[in-house]
C-alpha cells in the first residue's frame, strides 16, 4: 500500500463571530500576539541593559510602550501601502477608499519593513510627547535614551523575526499565500475554500451541514494528484434521494471544479460518490483528488522563529558591546535571502508576475539583502561598541 504523507488542511480562519457579524480571525490573533510578545521581549532587553539602576528600569519601560506604538502603526501603515504600490496600484487608485478597507487583505511584508526604517529613523530622534490621554505638546520632543539609530534597529531586529514568525502562521491558519504544486504524494491540500463554498449559507436554506476530509488509503497518487475522501453531511430536512444525487452531480460537482487550484475534479468527469442515509440525514463519500502543495508559509514561519532565537542568543552574550547594526544587518541578509529562495516554492500573488523571470517578492527582497551586507560591513568597521545608556 502507498504511505501517502501529505495533509488535508481544513482549518477554520475565524476564531469567533461575534453577534453573528464581526468575523475575529486566527490571523488576527496571531498578529496581535506577535506585537504583545515582541514587546515583552523589547521590556526583557532594556530591562537588563538598564542594569540594577531602578530610573533607568523605569524610563525603559516607557521607552518600549512608545516604541511599540510606532511599530504597530509603521507595520500596518507600511505593509498595507506596500501591496498597493508594488502589486495593485491601478486597481487601488482607481478606488482609492478600498485603501482603507483591510478586511479585504492584502498586506506586503517589504513595505512593512520600509515603514519600520521610517518610523524607527523618527522614533532614534523624536516621541509624541503624550501623557493622562491627552496630547499636551504635539512636537516632538527628544526621548531616545542615548541609543544610536543602528543600536534601535538591532533590538528592534530581534523581535521582527518573532513577529514575522506568528504572522506567517496566522498567513497559515488563512490558507493564504500557498506555495506551489509538489507534483507527489507529500504536501498540504487547502481544501478551506472548497468547504466554504459548499457551506456558504446566508438564508438559512442551504443543503449541507458539514464537510469533512480525509486521505484516501485505499488509493494512490495520480498525475502528482493525491486521493481523497470527501464526507458532505446533509441537513436533516425530508429531500428526496434523486435530488440529493442531481445537486451532487451538478452543484457540487461544479464547486470542486471551479477549486482547481486544490482539486482535481474537472466538470466533464462524473462525480464519484456514494450516498448513505443515517437517522434522516443523507452522507455522500466523494472520491476526488487534490493538490497537495507546499506548505511555504510554514517555511517562513520556521525559520524566522529560528532567525529570532540566533539574534536573541547573540545579543544575550553581548548585550551593549554588540557592534551596532549587527543584529539588524543579520536579520536583513537572512530573512530575505531565504524570502528570495522561498518564493521559487509560492504561487505568484498576482497576474502580471506571471510574466516575469523574478516575481515581486524576490525583485523586492534583493535591495533588502543588499543594505542587510552593508550594515553587516558597516557594524564590524565600527568601534564604538557599547555606547547605549
Amino acid at each position: 500500500m502507498n504511505t501517502l504523507s501529505y495533509i488535508i488542511w481544513n482549518f477554520d480562519p475565524t476564531l469567533i463571530n461575534l453577534f453573528d457579524k464581526f468575523p475575529v480571525r486566527w490571523y488576527g490573533l496571531f498578529f496581535a500576539l506577535g506585537f504583545l510578545l515582541s514587546q515583552q521581549v523589547m521590556f526583557y532587553i532594556h530591562k537588563k541593559e538598564a542594569g540594577t539602576d531602578l530610573e533607568k528600569q523605569k524610563l525603559s519601560e516607557k521607552y518600549v510602550e512608545s516604541i511599540t506604538i510606532y511599530m504597530i502603526i509603521a507595520t500596518i501603515v507600511g505593509a498595507r501601502l506596500g501591496h498597493v504600490l508594488f502589486y495593485q496600484p491601478m486597481d487601488y487608485l482607481s478606488n482609492p477608499l478600498r485603501i482603507l478597507n483591510l478586511r479585504e487583505g492584502g498586506l506586503a511584508s517589504h513595505g512593512g519593513g520600509l515603514g519600520i526604517f521610517f518610523s524607527l529613523w523618527l522614533f532614534s530622534k523624536y516621541r509624541f510627547n503624550i501623557k493622562e490621554g491627552a496630547i499636551k505638546n504635539f512636537f516632538f520632543i527628544k526621548f531616545n535614551r542615548g541609543y544610536s539609530y543602528p543600536q534601535i534597529l538591532d533590538r528592534i531586529a530581534i523581535v521582527v523575526a518573532l513577529t514575522g514568525a506568528l504572522i506567517r502562521f496566522g498567513n497559515f491558519t488563512n490558507s493564504e499565500i500557498i506555495g506551489k504544486p509538489t507534483h507527489s504524494d507529500w504536501g498540504v491540500v487547502f481544501a478551506r475554500q472548497a468547504t466554504d463554498a459548499l457551506t456558504y449559507d446566508p438564508t438559512g436554506n442551504g443543503w449541507i451541514e458539514e464537510v469533512a476530509y480525509q486521505k484516501d488509503e485505499s488509493r494512490t497518487v495520480t498525475d502528482g494528484h493525491v486521493p481523497v475522501l470527501v464526507n458532505v453531511t446533509f441537513k436533516k430536512r425530508p429531500f428526496e434521494q434523486k435530488n440529493v444525487e442531481s445537486f451532487l452531480g451538478s452543484g457540487i460537482n461544479r464547486v470542486f471544479a471551479r477549486e482547481k487550484d486544490h482539486f482535481y475534479e474537472p466538470l466533464e468527469h462524473p462525480l464519484d460518490f456514494t450516498l448513505t442515509q443515517q437517522k434522516g440525514q443523507y452522507i455522500a463519500t466523494i472520491s476526488t483528488f487534490g493538490i497537495a502543495r507546499q506548505p511555504s508559509q510554514l517555511y517562513e514561519s520556521l525559520s524566522s522563529l529560528l532567525i529570532f532565537i540566533f539574534l536573541f542568543l547573540i545579543w544575550n552574550k553581548y548585550k551593549l558591546k554588540t557592534p551596532p547594526g549587527l543584529l539588524f544587518g543579520l536579520l536583513m541578509t537572512i530573512m530575505f535571502i531565504l524570502r528570495f529562495a522561498y518564493e521559487f516554492t509560492k504561487e505568484n500573488q498576482v497576474a502580471f508576475e506571471d510574466g516575469m523571470v523574478l516575481n515581486m517578492g524576490q525583485w523586492l527582497s534583493i535591495p533588502f539583502v543588499l543594505a542587510g551586507i552593508a550594515m553587516i560591513m558597516y557594524s564590524l568597521r565600527n568601534k564604538n561598541y557599547g555606547t547605549g545608556s
